[in-house]
């Protein structure tokens, strides 16, 4: 290991220098947030959307123009993303639902139950190329009244959905996660990664993100463990161009490489929550980290999938 001096990277692997910029700063972008989550990044709108869930906002931040709210209240908003027709896609701890804002503002329900028993509070989403909506469903929302509204679970498990984009079908396509959290595909979308952060209520729990091969675009099969952390839990994370790895942590952001090596890390002041790549070049970093936002410049690019 090594940590550079008077920076904020730590190397485990000479690979990792080949995908940060050892002199580029970790700017705080925001800092009044009380648990800042879901960061996805507009390109036609130069701007990024995340979540700040507790005060119920959905803020924006526009580079050069600040921190305004997009939406208030959220119904508790998680993790946010965008479909392949650049409509936002929310997972609503209040609610218990996935939701899709339309180009005109209204709220469109895509999931709210399975099998007749409303979800357990949808945490993070992810959209595939043929439109198909995955998401995860641990319990964090309805486990106090701070991030959503505590009940007990209907479902008897937590599990990974996939929303088909035609039917609207609901499918369960994995159910034996503790609390499945954080979820990215591979760039040619022939692997779902997904983060189980048990850990976060359970000392015993794992903390670590399992990998699965996707079968026709449908399927999940073939899971095993892809990395376990060494500091903290693995919660929001995004995959780059190249398919490496970069997750939150308790300590900053951890990168590993396809094969499951820790490349590195980024020592974050704050715990991260979760991350994403954004800017002109999709080369910036942007971290949701407790009360903040931040930001930092890489060499790495985000996926962009087919």
């Amino acid at each position: 290991m090594v940590t550079v001096p008077s920076s904020i990277y730590e190397i485990r692997d000479p690979r990792f220098r080949q995908l940060v910029i050892l002199n580029a700063g970790l700017d705080e972008l925001y800092s009044d947030c009380r648990w800042a989550e879901g960061p996805v990044w507009f390109a036609d709108l130069s701007c990024l959307l995340f979540s700040d869930i507790p005060n119920q906002r959905i803020l924006r931040y526009a580079p050069g123009g600040g921190v305004s709210v997009f939406r208030e209240p959220s119904n508790f908003a998680n993790g946010n993303t965008r479909d392949r027709e650049g409509r936002l896609i929310s997972c609503e701890h209040g609610m218990r639902r996935v939701s899709r804002t339309e180009i005109d503002g209204r709220i469109t329900v895509l999931a709210d139950s399975y099998q007749g028993k409303r979800l357990n509070s949808p945490n993070d989403v992810v959209v595939k190329s043929d439109g198909s909506v995955w998401f995860t469903d641990p319990t964090y929302g309805i486990l106090s009244d701070y991030e959503g509204y505590q009940a007990e679970p209907e479902q008897p498990t937590r599990n990974v959905f996939r929303l088909d984009p035609l039917r609207g079908a609901l499918t369960a396509v994995v159910d034996d996660f503790r609390q499945p959290n954080g979820l990215a595909f591979s760039p040619d979308e022939r692997k779902l990664y997904v983060a189980d952060s048990a850990r976060s209520h359970d000392e015993t729990a794992p903390s670590h993100i399992r990998v699965f091969d996707v079968v026709d675009g449908t399927r999940l099969v073939n899971g095993r463990v892809f990395c376990d952390l060494d500091n903290g839990i693995p919660d929001g994370f995004r995959v780059d161009a190249a398919g490496n790895v970069w997750t939150s942590a308790g300590d900053g952001v951890h990168c590993f490489a396809p094969d499951g090596t820790l490349l590195g890390k980024i020592l974050v002041p704050q715990t991260v929550a979760n991350l994403t790549f954004g800017g002109p070049r999709r080369n910036r970093l942007f971290i949701t980290a407790t009360r903040s936002l931040y930001a930092i410049y890489t060499t790495a690019t985000g996926a962009q999938y087919p």
